[in-house]
C-alpha cells in the first residue's frame, strides 16, 4: 500500500468513527465524593460527612441542585410502602400474608416497620462554597438551592453531614436479611441527582432502579474490628483490616477498624458488612481480580462459591472479548442483600444458592457492569436495554462457560422467546417505553425489562446479520463506554454498522405492543405465498428444500431496511444457494415467493430469532 493509500485509509477510519461517535453537543456531568462514615453496628446507625466536587458541563446555569436519600423510602407511608399495598402483584420479598392460604392477605413490610427499624438519611447541613445553605427533605429527594448560580464550566465544592439509620432488609439495602448478613449497605449515601440533556432525574424511590453521574469515590468506613467488609472499589489498607491479608495486624481506634476504598469512574458505591464474611479471588487471564465475600455456612456452600469463582474470572475474559474490556481492575461479588443487585465494580447477592443458581446471578450481575455500569443507561426509563441487554450477555456466557454444549443453539436466548410470547399473550403488555414504576403489574414489567429486552437484541441479529449485531455491540463500546448513551445511540451505531435502517424496527417494538405474525399460506409448484398476519412487518428468511433434494434460502427485505443484511454463516445455511428477492412492502400482506422446483419442505426463519408468537404455521411439509 502507498502514502497515499494509506492516508486515504486513514481519513476512511477517522470519518467512520467521527460517525459513531457522541451525538453533537453531547455532555456529561461529573462528581468526585470524598467520604467519611462511622458506624454503631448495635443501633444499626451511622454519622456520616461528605466533600462533593461538582463539575457542570451543561452549558446553562444551575440554581438548584438535588440528591436522592434512597433510605427514606422504608417508612411506613411513603411511595414504595403505598405501590405495595395497591400493585395487582406486589414484590413477594417486600410483603408478607397474614391471612389464609385459601384467602391470602398481602401486606407491606414497610408498613409494620417500627422506628428503630425504618430507614432513614436526615441531613444536618449542607455548605456550599463553604457557606451554609438552604435545602428541602421532600421523600427521597434532597433539593438544595443555590445563594449562587454554578456557571457553565465550573466545578464546585458540597459539603454534607448526615445521620442514617439502615432499614430491615426489604429490598436490596438493609440489615439482618433472610440469610444473615448484618449490613447490605446500597443507596446509603446522599447521592447527586442526574443532570443531563433531558434535566433533573428526580424520581421518588418506589422499587426500580437508577441513573446517576460518574465520578471518583474515596471512602472511609468505621466500624467494629471483628467485621469483614466487601465493596466497591480498591480496598487501601488490606493489611490493617480483617479477612484479606494473611496475618493481618488490624488497626483500630475505640475498638473499631478503618476500612479505606478508592475507585474511579463510578456511579454508584456500594458495600456489605459481617463478622462471619470470608473472603477468597482470583484472576482473570486478563487481569480482572476477582474478589468473593460470603457466609461459609457448610461445605457445599464453600464449594460453590470456589466453583463460581472460577467461572467469574473465565466470565470476564470472554465477555470483555464478546463486548469490550472491562475497564476497572477488580470486580466483588458480596452475599448480601434480596437476590442481586448490580454497583459500581460490585454486586451483592443472596448465596445460599445451588451451582447452577449461584454462577447465574453472578453471570447476570457481572453482565450489568458493562449494562447498566459502563454505559450508564437510565434504569428508570430504559429499563429494558440495562436488564435485557445483560440477560443476553448472561445466556450467552451461561452458555459458553457453564452448559458448554457441544452444538451452539441457533437462538441462544431462546428462554426469553418463550416468556416474551407468554407476555404478549397474556393482555398484560404494555409498551416497552413506559417509565420502568409505572407498570401495573410486576410481572409485566419483570418479562418486558428481561425477556423482550433481551429479544430486541437477538432479533437485531436477525434483521442485520448475526456478525453485524457483534459489531455493533463492540462499536458501541468503543463510543459510549463511561457515558450515558440512551436507546437511540445503540439503534445509530448499528444502523451505521450494518448500513440498514432500523427507526421501524426500534419504534414498533419498543412503544407498542403489536406483535409478529406470519404464516405459509400457500404452496404450488410455481410458488409459496407468505401471509403477514400481524401488524409488525418484518424481513423474511425463507429455507425450502426441494422433492429432488436440493435447498434454496430465500430472503426477502423490509423495504424501510433500505439495505439487505449478508448471508450468515449458520450450519443449516452451509451449501444452500442464497436468493435476495425485492422487498416487501409492510402495505401488503402477503408475498408471493416463485420456485422453479417441486417444493418437499419450507421454513420461515428455522434459526427461530424471528419473534412470532405462533410457531405452527411457519413451516410446510414437516
Amino acid at each position: 500500500m502507498n502514502l497515499k493509500q494509506s492516508f486515504g485509509l486513514l481519513l476512511l477510519v477517522l470519518s467512520t468513527l467521527t460517525s459513531f461517535a457522541q451525538r453533537k453537543g453531547y455532555w456529561d456531568q461529573k462528581v468526585d465524593y470524598t467520604m467519611e462514615i462511622d458506624v454503631n453496628e448495635k443501633t444499626f446507625q451511622y454519622d456520616g460527612k461528605m466533600k462533593l466536587k461538582y463539575s457542570n458541563n451543561s452549558g446553562q446555569q444551575l440554581h438548584k441542585v438535588y440528591f436522592h436519600l434512597y433510605f427514606n423510602a422504608f417508612q411506613p407511608g411513603s411511595f414504595m410502602d403505598e405501590r405495595l399495598k395497591n400493585i395487582a402483584d406486589p414484590d413477594a420479598r417486600m410483603v408478607t400474608n397474614i391471612g389464609t392460604k385459601e384467602k391470602p392477605v398481602r401486606q407491606s413490610r414497610i408498613s409494620v416497620l417500627t422506628p428503630d427499624q425504618i430507614g432513614y438519611q436526615k441531613i444536618e447541613s449542607v455548605k456550599y462554597r463553604g457557606s451554609e445553605v438552604a435545602f428541602k427533605e421532600d421523600g427521597t429527594i434532597l433539593e438544595v438551592t443555590l445563594p449562587s448560580a454554578i456557571n457553565d464550566g465550573e466545578t464546585v465544592e458540597f459539603d454534607l453531614t448526615w445521620k442514617a439509620q439502615v432499614p430491615e432488609q426489604i429490598r436490596r439495602s438493609g440489615r439482618n436479611s433472610k440469610e444473615g448478613v448484618a449490613f447490605s449497605m446500597t443507596q446509603w449515601y446522599p447521592k447527586m441527582a442526574q443532570f443531563d440533556e433531558f434535566g433533573w432525574h428526580l424520581d421518588e424511590y418506589v422499587g426500580r432502579e437508577f441513573i446517576a453521574p460518574f465520578g471518583n469515590f474515596d471512602v472511609t468506613i468505621h466500624i467494629n474490628k471483628d467485621y469483614v467488609i466487601g465493596s466497591s472499589g480498591k480496598l487501601q489498607n488490606p493489611a490493617e483490616v480483617k479477612g484479606y491479608v494473611r496475618n493481618a495486624k488490624i488497626k483500630t481506634k475505640n475498638n473499631k477498624a478503618t476500612w479505606h476504598y478508592k475507585a474511579e469512574n463510578i456511579h454508584d458505591f456500594a458495600w456489605a458488612a459481617d463478622p462471619k464474611f470470608v473472603v477468597d479471588s482470583a484472576k482473570s487471564k486478563g487481569g480482572v481480580t476477582v474478589y468473593t465475600v460470603f457466609l461459609p455456612t457448610d461445605k457445599e456452600v464453600t464449594d460453590n462459591w470456589k466453583t463460581a469463582l472460577g467461572l467469574a474470572t473465565e466470565f470476564f475474559d470472554f465477555v470483555g472479548e464478546r463486548f469490550g474490556a472491562y475497564p476497572w481492575n477488580t470486580y466483588t461479588v458480596v452475599q448480601g442483600g434480596d437476590g442481586g443487585m448490580e454497583y459500581g465494580t460490585a454486586t451483592l447477592i443472596t448465596g445460599g444458592r445451588n451451582l447452577k443458581g449461584l454462577v447465574g446471578v453472578i453471570f447476570h450481575e457481572a453482565a450489568h457492569s458493562w449494562y447498566q455500569q459502563l454505559f450508564g443507561i437510565n434504569e428508570t426509563v430504559d429499563e429494558w436495554m440495562d436488564e435485557g441487554f445483560t440477560s443476553y450477555i448472561e445466556e450467552v456466557a451461561n452458555t459458553e462457560l457453564f452448559e458448554k454444549p457441544t452444538a451452539r443453539a441457533l437462538n441462544p436466548i431462546g428462554s426469553a422467546y418463550t416468556s416474551y410470547f407468554r407476555l404478549a399473550k397474556s393482555g398484560l403488555e404494555e409498551p416497552m417505553s413506559l417509565l420502568a414504576d409505572y407498570y401495573n403489574t410486576n410481572f409485566a414489567y419483570s418479562i418486558q425489562a428481561y425477556s423482550k429486552g433481551g429479544v430486541l437484541a437477538e432479533q437485531m441479529g436477525y434483521i442485520i446479520g448475526k456478525q453485524n449485531l457483534n459489531k455493533t455491540f463492540l462499536n458501541f463500546y468503543d463510543y459510549w463506554k463511561l457515558k450515558h448513551p440512551t436507546p437511540n445511540d445503540f439503534k445509530r451505531v448499528a444502523e451505521e454498522t450494518s448500513g440498514i435502517n432500523l427507526k421501524w424496527y426500534f419504534n414498533l417494538f419498543i412503544n407498542t405492543t403489536r406483535t409478529i405474525d406470519y404464516a405459509i399460506a400457500n404452496v404450488s409448484d410455481k410458488s409459496i405465498e407468505i401471509q403477514n398476519k400481524s401488524n409488525l412487518a418484518m424481513p423474511i428468511d425463507l429455507l425450502v428444500e426441494y422433492e429432488d433434494g436440493s435447498k434454496e434460502l430465500f430472503y426477502i427485505p423490509l423495504r424501510e431496511m433500505r439495505g439487505e443484511k449478508p448471508a450468515e454463516q449458520y450450519d443449516i445455511y452451509q451449501g444452500v444457494k442464497r436468493t435476495v428477492l425485492t422487498d416487501w412492502f409492510w402495505t401488503k400482506p402477503t408475498y408471493s415467493v416463485p420456485v422453479s422446483k417441486k417444493v418437499k419442505k419450507a421454513w420461515i426463519d428455522p434459526t427461530q430469532r424471528l419473534a412470532d408468537i405462533n410457531y405452527d404455521d411457519n413451516a410446510y411439509g414437516l
